[in-house]
């Protein structure tokens, strides 16, 4: 059963940032998340859902519905010069917030921005009615020092200290983002308005901070180690239903020591650095809980789509020995990074991670919940296993909005929307057209045509051929016994990336640490030229 036209549902979209496919119950994790779990068996799980493998690239396409370059944002909020890579969402986009505020709809975001408030480019000034947010990210605790400390926030357009004392301090970040935007919402059920909150977690993004006790839950249990605890991951991932028994889980890279190899202060190390990021997997779905509640009890619940993401699989940076610094690691005044080795369990049991196109670096979950409209979906074949995409999302809700997306918003032509509505998908009635699929990040790509899948590792990478519903870890490279079809999904890619401002890329390219660095000009050039990769 579909609710009638006169009652359109209250959207709410929840993304947390840098957390892996496999960190939550429903997807196979040991961190114990009732609230998600709660969430999962009472709607529908996506197994083949997609983001673009970084932070910034996905908010744009998230918010956009468009692939990130077409939003102008190819890479980080660094203007490199050319209409891909300007570092800000630009003029030839609308916001799902400036698309359904347009139709009647209350638009308030809370959490992590971080599409161009550099360039001046805010929430308030794209759609949303109310928000609190911060420029970028890595904010946890109010009275949090270090790189991050310090950080202003904004709140409906005014520049505020983490301390201000209309946001209660102290406070923990997810607590922070939940409450605000249910302050928000009464608003909104006050005007008698349908509403739009984009939930934007930090969590569980580095400098990875959580309250003591609830990382205290958490110590020593990860000392059974990576290898175990993969191992473990996988096996209830295919019990759950959420790969194929015959996928092969992708070995230690040779990087990674094995756990056994490890003295047992490296292990103590290790362990409680992965214990303070379970604690904050654990703070994020306490909150997705007291968002639910808060939904029942206003009798918001049953008419509310909700969402659940993640920007990216999960992060590596740091390398294999990640960051452990300060006098108790976990706290406001602490530097943690989980580094490689955890990276690699939290995207079990894919290859690669953030940054990479590679299944660990761009899938993610996707779980919808919308009791007046979702007939629950659970046990083992119950996945929705079409591929999907963030471009998905604005589709999804002018329809379910009945709005009109613009082909020309505030004197500027728009770019049409990429995406399909999710809508057949989530009702389990209609048809959800087959379409390609395409990435591009620092060089790494990919294009996904029905289960094929061409990636490549960086600008002069070779490309790699693999058949998803036999391989989807990305195990048997079969390019050499097929080089007409790689060749053709590369030519397919290259006409898509001169489409979608992917090319021509600048002159400079940015580097990890939002500094510019001088381009390799035989790279930018072949790649310009649409050589794109070896073949």
């Amino acid at each position: 059963m579909f609710v009638s036209a006169a009652d359109r549902p209250n959207i709410v979209v929840i993304m947390v940032d840098d957390m892996g496919v496999s960190d939550i119950g429903p997807y196979g994790s040991e961190i114990p998340t009732p609230h998600l779990d709660a969430l999962a068996e009472n709607g529908v799980r996506f197994s083949q859902f997609y983001n673009t493998g970084r932070c910034c690239p996905t908010r744009a396409s998230l918010l956009s519905g468009l692939y990130s370059h077409q939003a102008g944002i190819g890479w980080m909020t660094t203007d490199q010069g050319v209409p891909g890579y300007q570092g800000r969402l630009n003029e030839q986009c609308v916001t799902i917030a400036e698309v359904l505020g347009q139709a009647g709809y209350f638009t308030a975001m809370t959490g992590k921005w971080h599409v161009g408030a550099n360039h001046g480019v805010n929430p308030w000034g794209r759609g949303f009615d109310r928000s609190l947010n911060l420029a970028a990210g890595g904010v946890h605790f109010s009275n949090q020092t270090g790189s991050k400390g310090g950080a202003n926030l904004f709140l409906n357009g005014e520049t505020i200290s983490s301390e201000d004392p209309r946001l209660n301090p102290p406070w923990y970040g997810s607590d922070l983002w939940t409450e605000q935007g249910l302050k928000f919402i009464d608003e909104a059920i006050a005007d008698e308005k349908p509403f739009f909150w984009y939930l934007a977690h930090v969590a569980p993004h580095f400098p990875c901070m959580a309250p003591e006790e609830t990382i205290a839950k958490y110590r020593g249990k990860y000392m059974a180690g990576w290898d175990k605890l993969r191992e473990q991951r996988y096996a209830k991932q295919i019990e759950q239903g959420f790969i194929d028994k015959n996928w092969k889980l992708e070995p230690r890279p040779e990087e990674i020591p094995a756990w056994d190899s490890l003295s047992p202060e490296e292990q103590k190390r290790y362990d409680d650095m992965m214990a303070i990021y379970a604690a904050m997997i654990e703070e994020v779905d306490k909150n997705i809980g007291k968002l639910v509640d808060a939904m029942r009890q206003r009798k918001q619940l049953d008419n509310t789509l909700i969402l659940f993401l993640s920007d990216n699989g999960g992060n590596a940076e740091a390398g294999v020995s990640g960051k452990y610094n300060g006098e108790h690691p976990g706290d406001p005044h602490s530097d943690v990074f989980i580094g490689r080795c955890w990276a690699h369990l939290n995207n079990t049991p894919f290859r690669k991670y953030k940054h990479y196109n590679h299944e660990g670096g761009t899938s993610s979950p996707l779980i919808a919940h919308w009791p007046a409209a979702i007939e629950p979906r659970t046990g083992p074949d119950a996945w929705i296993q079409t591929p999907t995409h963030l471009i998905d999302i604005m589709a999804t809700c002018v329809d379910l909005g009945r709005a009109t997306y613009p082909d020309e918003f505030k004197g500027n032509a728009i770019v049409p929307m990429q995406g399909q509505s999710l809508k057949p998908l989530l009702i389990g009635s209609g048809d959800f057209a087959n379409r390609p699929l395409y990435w591009e990040h620092e060089g790494n790509a990919a294009i996904r045509v029905g289960d094929r899948k061409l990636v490549r590792q960086g600008l002069k990478g070779e490309w790699e051929l693999f058949d998803m519903k036999s391989d989807r870890t990305e195990q048997n490279n079969l390019a050499s016994q097929n080089p007409e079809v790689a060749e053709a999904m590369a030519k397919q890619w290259r006409d898509w990336a001169k489409y979608a401002n992917v090319l021509p890329r600048p002159a400079t390219k940015g580097k990890l640490k939002g500094k510019k660095q001088r381009g390799k000009a035989g790279q930018n050039k072949a790649d310009q030229a649409g050589e794109g990769g070896k073949k």
